[in-house]
């Protein structure tokens, strides 16, 4: 299928966690049937499985595959749970930079800047907080161009300003929430100085 060939050749660089002989099913594909299992709804590692299974014989007479089963949702959670969070990262910002028109004007363009707190992502076992993104969103395309993780014990102040030092939004227009009006919001506090007593 023509039209994802440049998404699977971006997942082609996502280095592959499993060993040579457990590499059934292709990390590509794995990766592009979870996505599209996750965007007609599906929400757990079993839901993708079914995807697959459903959907196999189409799947792999549009995708030239010979895959006999779906994988199961274990080997399924292996390979996802045992990616590089920051390589994925940088094939889907790569892919949803190809996506854009390259014509467009960037003062027409509006990036949005929001912070996102993930459904189901507090953990009171181990008394841990809710996990946190800060995403940018091009309102026109209608795409998220970028994410980044808002550390636990910090805001969407220094994830803003890291985001928009990775991403090329020079002479857009750029909307962030009120929080981040403040005045010299990394300036550090200033330290006394404590003048040494002589004797």
């Amino acid at each position: 299928m023509r039209s994802f060939d440049r998404l699977i050749d971006l997942l082609r660089e996502i280095p592959d966690p499993r060993r040579a002989e457990g590499k059934l099913y292709q990390l590509p594909y794995v990766l592009l049937f979870s996505i599209l299992a996750v965007v007609t709804g599906g929400n757990s590692y079993r839901s993708i499985e079914t995807f697959i299974r459903v959907h196999r014989r189409r799947l792999n007479a549009a995708f030239g595959l010979r895959w006999k089963r779906a994988p199961a949702h274990t080997a399924i959670r292996y390979i996802l749970q045992g990616l590089d969070p920051q390589t994925v990262e940088q094939a889907f910002r790569h892919h949803a930079a190809g996506l854009l028109h390259a014509a467009t004007d960037p003062s027409q363009r509006i990036i949005a800047l929001d912070g996102k707190t993930l459904r189901g992502s507090f953990d009171n076992f181990n008394d841990r907080n809710a996990a946190q993104l800060l995403h940018a969103f091009d309102t026109e395309a209608g795409l998220v161009l970028a994410h980044v993780d808002i550390e636990e014990k910090s805001n969407e102040i220094p994830a803003a300003q890291r985001l928009l030092g990775e991403l090329k939004v020079a002479h857009c227009v750029v909307t962030l929430d009120a929080l981040h009006c403040q005045k010299k919001p990394l300036r550090p506090p200033r330290r006394r100085r404590h003048r040494s007593s002589s004797n």
